[in-house]
């Protein structure tokens, strides 16, 4: 009796250890990076991670030094035909030319208004320049802000018929959500326009206005007859974030070198290799080849934007790694199948 009655007892303490309350309480297993091929891509982003974020490791990245850089126009999100944020500024030509119809026979707008783009850049930087001042100073921030989101919420791109905020990068997204779940701060260093990017950044990426580094115009505070406050973007330059500004740009905001560099194009060589010669911690540095051309655009050395030709030449001799977007990414974007 006495030991049928103990077999009772560890039957019970078996049947309570393998309940279903307690499995419920166990963690998920968390998949990191779906939408990413295995291979060797991938294994070497996962590699460093795991490396520079395990306790006790050789390599281990205290959290105040695990900062993240990425540059944003075809890297986060898609560049082609030509950068969405001159797509916008052309939208806004285009929606300020009924009280300025001296445009009609002035360049670059006389082109922009036909729908010549191509005729509109002939001017080159100059011509460039100008339209960007004219769409992105003389306002007030929250003018600007607002203009910028009514755009996002309705403007379409041309090939895909989808809202610009939609064509993003699936696999970055994931890789972004991988490197904060692991405790890295993630920026967004572009040579986009700051104020452009910080309206819609956050939902799209989950990285904070505060966390963004681009081009800016110069402004100033004014106080109304009213007393209301205001900061006016003026039609001015104020900083280009791109080349050799981005290692500038990254110094004067965030303060400390990274010890992650993303980028597409030779406009992003500085940031990684600025970020990968450093001595102390483990770096790596991340070029986004666009290899595939049936799901986004195939591009790089004669590209007329996001050219890559000395990333290309130069990625073996910095160890940086190359994601083939055809080969390395299972969905290009999250409406992809």
């Amino acid at each position: 009796m006495k030991k049928l009655y103990t077999l009772a007892i560890i039957s019970g303490l078996l049947l309570f250890a393998c309940s279903p309350k307690e499995e419920a309480t166990k963690e998920p297993v968390v998949t990191y990076l779906p939408s990413w091929n295995d291979g060797a891509t991938k294994r070497a982003i996962m590699d460093f991670v795991t490396k520079t974020t395990t306790e006790g490791s050789a390599d281990f990245i205290p959290v105040a030094d695990r900062i993240a850089t990425f540059d944003n126009d075809g890297n986060l999100w898609a560049e082609q035909p030509v950068y969405f944020q001159l797509l916008f500024a052309i939208d806004q030509i285009k929606a300020m030319a009924p009280e300025h119809p001296e445009w009609k026979n002035e360049q670059p707008y006389k082109a922009l208004l036909e729908g010549d783009i191509k005729a509109a850049l002939a001017g080159g930087e100059k011509a460039l320049l100008q339209i960007v001042m004219t769409t992105h100073g003389g306002m007030s921030n929250d003018e600007f802000a607002a203009s910028v989101k009514n755009w996002i919420d309705t403007a379409t791109h041309p090939k895909t018929g989808k809202h610009y905020n939609e064509m993003i990068y699936q696999p970055m997204v994931e890789l972004l959500e991988y490197l904060r779940a692991h405790d890295f701060k993630t920026f967004i260093v572009s040579g986009g326009g700051v104020d452009f990017m910080r309206v819609w950044v956050e939902e799209a990426y989950g990285i904070p206005p505060y966390q963004v580094v681009g081009s800016s115009n110069k402004a100033r505070f004014e106080v109304a007859e009213d007393g209301s406050t205001s900061v006016v973007k003026l039609q001015e330059l104020n900083f280009i974030d791109d080349k050799e500004g981005k290692p500038v740009g990254i110094y004067q905001h965030i303060g400390q070198r990274p010890v992650f560099a993303s980028g597409n194009s030779d406009g992003d060589y500085q940031m990684l290799q600025w970020t990968t010669t450093a001595k102390g911690y483990p770096r790596f540095g991340l070029l986004l080849h666009h290899t595939d051309a049936e799901r986004e655009w195939a591009y790089d050395r004669e590209s007329h934007i996001g050219q890559l030709n000395k990333g290309l030449d130069d990625a073996q001799k910095f160890g940086w790694t190359v994601i083939d977007m055809k080969n390395d990414w299972k969905k290009v974007f999250p409406f992809d199948k």
